[in-house]
């Protein structure tokens, strides 16, 4: 074999030729990664919002609420219509020990609209009348003043807590309301507290959309004796609440001879298990991210592997003199392994970047009145757990070419030669 200039020169464009390879298969390698950091941002962001509307919220929580009846009962045909009253409260805590707030709500949403006013504002909230125990179902989220409490319910104050919609559109020139009085209707109530909670789950409304009475003063107001449109009910410690649902419509159902086994007629919605629902498709969601993002990084380590071959193949006259001149197997292992990883890490660390500037960028887009309501950024771990399956896919990458490589003779590399 000549070891001129022509074959030093041919060593050197093989190589040429095997680093522009090298980038387009890295580029493989840095879009699974994009795709992986990206992904999960996503996932984060979806989440975000799930838990979002779900703030506040109760997790061991069923309302009920009174429908027109599917089925006969004692005499009573199906199709009846029924209420349920402020006795089921008392019967609920008597019957279901389990429960630990029982919490009766009524509405004004039977009539034609509500309108409230300060000044020369006005906005149509939702109005509705509980106690101070609500707090323990849907927590508020005071910006000014307090919640309800007892006196309220017991002296049957003309006072009120607004939600955020209500107060932006009636105080827009902000500041604490407190004190102060707005109109709903003809009546005046006194504002003593702002409730910032936005969550997505509600009682008829979102929050930050309604007025909030003391029940007493509510059923005077409206005429509403003893009736109530929901209750609803925590269970205490760990209780699971589908294991007491059907006793708590029998509860209430039998009161009001309506059927116990009617479903429909006797309404119980168990939040516990919308939660888990969620829960179940954002588990799976997570699966399908990883699913997607390492089978895009097998792909691109698949790619690193194929063009180190052809490396290899290439450079078998220049393994051919290393090992003549000494190399062992143990040194072109090292090599080959080294160079896969270092293709790997470069392209997997700059998916990374790039995924978390994308990230970051969607963060900032997100932002209302200097915060962000949207959270897509990883964590640190999880950009160092996608920098080690990188590095762990470049030594897999490696292996192949490397053996390869050890597999080169000198006497092979002079005949190639």
């Amino acid at each position: 074999m000549r070891l001129d200039i022509d074959t030093y020169r041919e060593i050197l464009d093989t190589l040429t030729r095997n680093k522009a390879r090298s980038f387009l298969t890295g580029f493989g390698v840095f879009w699974g990664v994009f795709m992986l950091v990206g992904l999960m941002g996503g996932g984060k962001a979806m989440k975000g919002e799930l838990d979002k509307n779900f703030e506040g919220f109760a997790q061991n929580t069923v309302m009920i609420w009174a429908q027109q009846t599917t089925k006969p009962y004692k005499g009573f045909r199906k199709g009846r219509w029924w209420e349920m009253d402020y006795k089921d409260v008392e019967r609920l805590k008597q019957r279901v020990p389990e429960l630990e707030n029982v919490v009766p709500v009524i509405f004004s949403g039977w009539r034609s609209g509500n309108t409230a006013y300060y000044g020369d504002q006005k906005t149509t909230p939702r109005i509705q009348g509980t106690i101070p125990e609500l707090a323990n179902v849907i927590q508020p989220k005071m910006y000014y003043g307090r919640y309800l409490n007892e006196m309220d319910i017991r002296e049957q104050r003309k006072v009120c807590v607004i939600g955020k919609k209500v107060y932006k559109d009636l105080f827009k020139e902000g500041g604490d309301p407190c004190g102060k009085k707005i109109r709903v209707d003809s009546t005046y109530f006194e504002v003593v507290g702002v409730d910032y909670a936005t969550g997505g789950i509600s009682i008829n409304g979102r929050a930050e959309e309604k007025v909030t009475l003391p029940l007493t003063l509510m059923q005077a107001m409206f005429n509403r004796g003893n009736q109530v449109d929901i209750i609803a009910a925590t269970g205490r410690g760990n209780v699971v609440m589908s294991k007491i649902t059907d006793r708590i419509r029998e509860t209430v159902a039998r009161a009001h001879y309506v059927d116990p086994t009617d479903e429909q007629g006797a309404m119980v919605m168990n939040t516990e298990l919308i939660f888990q629902m969620f829960d179940n498709l954002m588990k799976g969601v997570n699966f399908l991210i990883w699913l997607v993002g390492l089978g895009t990084l097998l792909a691109g380590a698949i790619g690193v592997s194929n063009i180190m071959m052809v490396t290899v193949r290439e450079r078998t006259t220049e393994i051919g003199i290393r090992r003549a001149i000494g190399a062992t197997p143990k040194m072109i292992l090292g090599q080959i392994i080294s160079e896969s990883i270092v293709l790997t890490l470069v392209a997997g660390m700059s998916g990374i970047l790039f995924g978390v500037l994308i990230l970051q960028m969607l963060e900032t887009g997100s932002m209302e009145d200097g915060i962000i309501t949207i959270h897509y950024q990883v964590s640190f771990w999880t950009a160092i757990f996608a920098a080690l399956v990188v590095s762990a896919m470049g030594v897999l990458a490696g292996l192949a070419p490397a053996a390869r490589a050890m597999s080169i003779k000198p006497v092979d590399a002079m005949r190639d030669e």
